[in-house]
């Protein structure tokens, strides 16, 4: 029952806040839910044998008007000060709460507004986006005054039909207005000391990298090491999205995994609280400099989820684990689960991960296990195929060399991150004089490189499709899920598996 309640509660949570997200729901729609909530929960006193399942269903209802009243509370209304601003020249003071954005042609800040400066200073609170010209000398904590023509974000067109909602994207990231083409003046610093330190790190740690490998090289030993996805560019990056390639340059789970297998693996001689200690300060760290990412939140916390379960000799089941971690988020941010698209394929790349890997390992029982051969390949497939109905409504672009690139490209990924991490070092030691240790990196990254261009500059390599129906979309992923349950029957030991 403690398993149907779990799943209860954190269904029911997401779907109210999913439904809350799109439908004007208020407090009447959280009072009916909770009501049903309560009369169910009587009933089950009165029919003794159904009564697990109408608690169950009780439990649903009940969380289900928890995800409503969450997701109503956090529905951003903005400033009134600011919102009288609007479109009008605004002076802002406040604090640059992330870690800037820095693009071909300009840096994005989110400052943390403390006040406005009209006739005279007012007090503000609100999250701005702050355009500025590219290389802008900024970094996280910098006590700013931002000056500009304050506007509200809008949706905008990505092609084929599809619309991006750009305002809901910013929600999710604490952020209600913007400037674009805005001025800057810097007067202090006022962050928090362990974030500042860490993403000084790896401004560090990056510029040891660029030390010694050329570019896109030390672009790419970014991405796949500390998830600096903005410096390999944007023609490697497409290349990347045509091959569905660019989960190597965020912080996944895949990465985190890589760095804590080695972790356990160099401190596998010390006491076990120093293994917990230092898998979780890892974590922590990779956590902290990306900025809290919702990709990297949500594998660093099931990451850690693991660690826990193997000190404490636990048994790890993944889906619940991630289910967990949704819940977490969610609760924590809720313009997360319907808006943000980085939690979203993190979310669903994990979930196919685990439930369909198993099934995808047994079918290629003739692939040989050598180098992880047969594992990269049933997990490319598993997590390909259950982010592709999002990806296609998203932005319309299938990949038909998915398959062969990740089977090329992610065999040598461990490696070029350690040899990666050890040129990165020697740049921050010595500079460029320690070029020589950078060379078995730049070996490999360069045929990563060389195989994502090849494959994407194939005529063939990626398809549009035309914008369609989210409809369609619940209606793919209901097919996945009717097929899964299908395979729980052929193959029960492989889904049993866990992965």
């Amino acid at each position: 029952m403690s398993t149907k309640l779990f799943w209860a509660i954190v269904g029911g949570f997401l779907l109210g806040v999913f439904a809350r997200s799109f439908l004007p729901l208020g407090w009447t729609a959280v009072g009916f839910a909770a009501l049903c909530a309560v009369a169910v929960l009587a009933l089950s006193y009165i029919e003794r044998s159904k009564q697990v399942t109408l608690l169950v269903i009780a439990a649903g209802l009940f969380w289900s008007s928890i995800g409503v009243a969450r997701m109503q509370l956090a529905v951003h209304t903005g400033d009134a000060v600011l919102n009288a601003h609007v479109g009008q020249p605004v002076a802002l003071e406040g604090v640059i709460s992330g870690e800037p954005d820095a693009r071909e042609t300009s840096t994005l800040i989110h400052i943390a507004v403390r006040s406005i400066t009209a006739s005279s200073t007012i007090p503000a609170r609100a999250g701005v986006l702050a355009i500025l010209p590219a290389h802008a000398l900024v970094k996280y904590g910098d006590q700013v005054k931002v000056s500009g023509t304050l506007r509200l974000p809008e949706a905008f067109d990505t092609g084929l039909g599809r619309q991006f909602s750009y305002p809901q994207y910013l929600a999710a990231q604490g952020i209600d207005y913007e400037i674009p083409l805005a001025r800057i003046d810097v007067q202090g610093n006022a962050g928090n000391p362990l974030k500042a330190a860490a993403f000084s790190l790896k401004e560090s740690y990056l510029a040891g990298e660029r030390a010694v490998l050329p570019e896109p090289e030390a672009g790419l030993a970014g991405g796949i090491t500390v998830g600096d996805k903005r410096s390999i560019g944007p023609e490697l990056t497409t290349a990347f999205q045509r091959d569905s390639l660019i989960h190597m340059v965020v912080l996944s789970g895949y990465n985190i995994t890589v760095v804590l297998n080695a972790i356990a693996w160099l401190l596998s001689y010390f006491p076990r609280t120093a293994q917990f200690g230092g898998s979780i300060g890892i974590v922590v760290f990779f956590i902290l400099i990306s900025g809290g990412a919702s990709s990297a939140a949500r594998s660093g916390l099931m990451a850690l989820i693991a660690v826990f379960a193997r000190a404490t000799h636990r048994v790890y089941l993944g889906e619940r684990a991630l289910a967990a971690v949704a819940f977490a988020m969610v609760m924590w941010n809720p313009w997360t689960l319907a808006f943000d698209p980085s939690f979203q394929l993190s979310a669903l790349a994990t979930l196919g991960l685990i439930l369909f890997t198993p099934i995808f390992f047994a079918w290629f029982s003739r692939v040989p296990e050598r180098y992880g051969a047969r594992e990269i390949l049933a997990s490319t497939c598993a997590t390909q195929l259950m982010v592709l109905p999002l990806l296609l409504y998203q932005n319309g672009t299938l990949s038909l060399v998915s398959l062969p690139a990740n089977l090329l490209a992610l065999v040598p990924v461990p490696f070029a991150m350690l040899f990666s991490f050890i040129a990165a070092l020697g740049g921050m030691a010595f500079g460029s004089l320690a070029a020589v240790l950078a060379l078995p990196a730049y070996a490999l990254l360069w045929y990563i490189i060389a195989v994502a261009q090849f494959l994407a500059s194939l005529p063939f390599a990626a398809i549009t499709i035309p914008a369609f129906s989210a409809w369609w979309m619940f209606a793919a992923y209901g097919a996945l899920f009717i097929g899964r349950v299908m395979m729980k029957s052929r193959y029960p030991q492989a889904v049993e598996k866990n992965y």
